[in-house]
């Protein structure tokens, strides 16, 4: 298997993982960050959630193995399909590195408030507080992912105009997204639907460029 095909079935992967991921988050009816929901909304959620707030987590660490191996393939073939090695296919690789971390984070977070609203409500706020904020502070990642990799498929010819156009429309979404975090820390959110839309370019970017890869 050449790198490519391995980058092109990992981000296919991925992108298959977090739908199943995220299905399985709808069915356990575990809060989302951002969606709008009072505190004691949340708190009643997690403590009726029981262990269903395992089984996403399951798949969770697939997502971000999946997403490693689709952006290092991506990196390597946009470094060397130029007649100079980019720069900017690092910092596509250094954007999804960043947004697997901070996602770990959101979703170890997703522990701490179960326990803490079975067993001592008043630390949920915070906990509550921390990962609405840590959740839209990560979209920054996803942005700086997508400019870096379509800049240097721009450069090297390897991307078609219109995907490079879907990832800086889909970048700038999330980043304004991101940017109004700190106005969110309660769960309630303005731009939520600008970052679902962002999101939703990010997934069809990366099956884009996965389908290119695989052909490449």
């Amino acid at each position: 298997m050449t790198v490519s095909d391995g980058a092109g079935l990992g981000g296919l992967g991925f992108v298959l993982t977090a739908l199943v991921v995220n299905l399985l988050y709808v069915r356990a009816r575990l809060p989302l960050p951002m969606s709008g929901k009072g505190l004691d909304e949340v708190m009643d959620s997690l403590t009726a959630v029981g262990v269903a707030v395992r089984r996403p987590s399951v798949l969770a660490p697939l997502t971000w193995l999946c997403t490693t191996i689709f952006a290092a393939g991506l990196a390597a073939v946009l470094w060397e399909s130029g007649q100079s090695p980019s720069a900017w296919a690092l910092m596509g690789f250094g954007g999804v590195l960043m947004q697997n971390v901070a996602f770990s984070c959101v979703e170890a977070l997703r522990f701490g408030l179960a326990s803490a609203a079975a067993h001592d409500r008043g630390s949920t706020a915070g906990l509550w507080a921390l990962s609405n904020v840590l959740f839209g502070f990560n979209q920054v990642f996803l942005a700086t992912a997508l400019v870096g990799f379509s800049i240097a498929g721009a450069e090297t010819g390897f991307l078609p105009l219109w995907q490079q156009w879907l990832g800086y429309g889909s970048a700038a979404l999330l980043f304004v997204s991101s940017s109004a975090s700190s106005y969110n820390a309660a769960g309630t959110s303005r731009t939520a639907l600008i970052g679902l839309v962002g999101w939703l370019g990010w997934m069809v970017w990366i099956v884009a460029s996965s389908i290119a890869l695989l052909d490449y």
